[in-house]
């Protein structure tokens, strides 16, 4: 009776070391899902290659001459990058939801292992309890002979050294749960980084969308509308800088040693490592590794553009960016405000300054702006962290073409203010519609580069 008991345990044995191994046993569905996976993967790239071939013509058509085609062009280029971009994102979160399932039936499969596993090292104890219950001598003598005698002693070592094996595979199923579970926490974490993708660039392709529609609208599709919507935002722009420098003068200039001292590295560039990394291929055609389309202070643009800046030469640094782009705090901080300038005065002439901006304060004593975003992400008083999204770039205010204006100020020198209770009624459209913009002094608008 004790071998026939025996004989059934190690029998039992032998079944769930089969079934311990459950990856014979779905490596059809395992097989299958990595199939789908390699099948969106092949898709991915080649949406991606699309997206090179978009971003080559895009930059094709930033050295083009300036007219109302290649804007349109450049725009609807931008769309079809944007919408290649979203079906790419979108083939890496269904390859993510993929590999959960596979990694879910994995870990499934791991479970059922360690569960059978324990059920025969409790079956393997409850035998080896009984059968120590007889003793050995008994054994010898209730047997029909000796070889059968001692093949029950062997079969007693055989079940023990089974029972060991069992214990180091239910210890290495234990660990393999745990790395599927650490990868399925990945896998979850990639995917919400995935969604927060998809959702930035579904906020893009609108911003793009808009833009082109306000363009069409303002000039009606017509090349002398849209030369001349060029020539009124270059001559408010001109307007402006006049009014700002009047008032800049009549602002006391901050102490020396209230402006941070300078240094490489304190603030962040203002967009995606990714945005940056791309603008060191496009260095050969600006001269530069960042994307810098117009630097500050006295430069070669500010001085052929004496009427513009009035001498006092450009007061941020231009970044070229395509509308949409997210645009990122380079610092933490708190909001100071934020505005749009783009409002029409009593008399239906518009004021084109910095358009939708946003200028966050920094414990440091610096303060930062972001101007003609093509929507506004923050809102006054939040505090926000490095790298944060604040708003999407555009070309709102006076802006010709497409970029983020960055400017770096003395923090205390900065105002808010509004332009038509301090001017009052009859001077530019600007003062008119009581445009409401940071202002300060002129040495307190501070080099961005010189902290970046």
């Amino acid at each position: 009776m004790i071998l026939v008991r025996r004989s059934f345990t190690i029998l039992f044995l032998l079944l769930v070391v089969l079934l311990a191994h459950p990856s014979a046993l779905l490596a059809d569905t395992v097989s299958d899902i990595q199939s789908q996976i390699n099948d969106i993967n092949s898709q991915k790239a080649e949406l991606d290659a699309q997206i090179a071939q978009y971003q080559k013509q895009l930059d094709s058509l930033g050295v083009q001459h300036q007219t109302l085609q290649t804007s349109i062009s450049s725009l609807n280029t931008s769309q079809s990058q944007l919408l290649a971009k979203i079906k790419s994102t979108q083939k890496s979160i269904d390859a993510a939801n993929l590999k959960l399932k596979q990694l879910s039936s994995l870990i499934g499969s791991t479970q059922d292992s360690i569960d059978m596993e324990r059920q025969a090292v409790a079956a393997s104890l409850r035998d080896i309890a009984s059968a120590d219950d007889v003793p050995l001598v008994a054994t010898l003598f209730s047997s029909d002979s000796l070889a059968t005698a001692w093949a029950a002693v062997d079969a007693d070592n055989q079940l023990a050294a089974t029972l060991q094996g069992h214990t180091h595979s239910l210890a290495q199923a234990k660990d393999a749960l745990s790395e599927e579970q650490t990868s399925v926490s990945a896998q979850h974490d990639q995917l919400a980084s995935l969604g927060s993708d998809l959702t930035s660039q579904n906020k893009q392709l609108t911003a793009t969308k808009q833009a082109k529609q306000s363009l069409l609208t303002q000039t009606q599709s017509q090349e002398s509308q849209y030369q001349s919507l060029i020539a009124q935002k270059k001559a408010q722009e001109a307007q402006f800088e006049k009014t700002l420098a009047d008032l800049q003068a009549q602002l006391a200039p901050v102490s020396a040693g209230s402006i941070p001292q300078a240094g490489s590295g304190i603030l962040k560039w203002p967009a995606s490592l990714a945005f940056m990394q791309g603008c060191q291929g496009k260095s050969s055609a600006l001269g530069n590794p960042y994307c810098v389309t117009q630097y500050f202070g006295n430069t070669q643009f500010a001085a052929a553009h004496a009427a513009v800046y009035n001498g006092m030469g450009h007061d941020g640094i231009d970044i070229g960016m395509p509308i949409g782009t997210p645009v990122l705090a380079a610092l933490g901080g708190t909001v100071l405000a934020t505005g749009n300038t783009d409002v029409k005065s009593p008399s239906g002439q518009m004021c084109y300054s910095f358009g939708k901006w946003v200028m966050v304060q920094h414990p440091n004593g610096l303060s930062t702006l972001y101007a003609h975003l093509s929507s506004i992400e923050a809102t006054k008083g939040q505090v926000v962290t490095t790298g944060q999204e604040l708003g999407l770039s555009g070309m709102t205010g006076y802006a010709t073409g497409p970029h983020l204006h960055f400017g770096v100020y003395a923090s205390s020198g900065v105002q808010i203010m509004d332009l038509g209770k301090w001017r009052g009624s009859g001077g530019t459209p600007c003062t008119d519609a009581g445009a409401v913009l940071p202002v300060a002094p002129d040495n307190a608008y501070l080099n961005p580069m010189a902290y970046l």
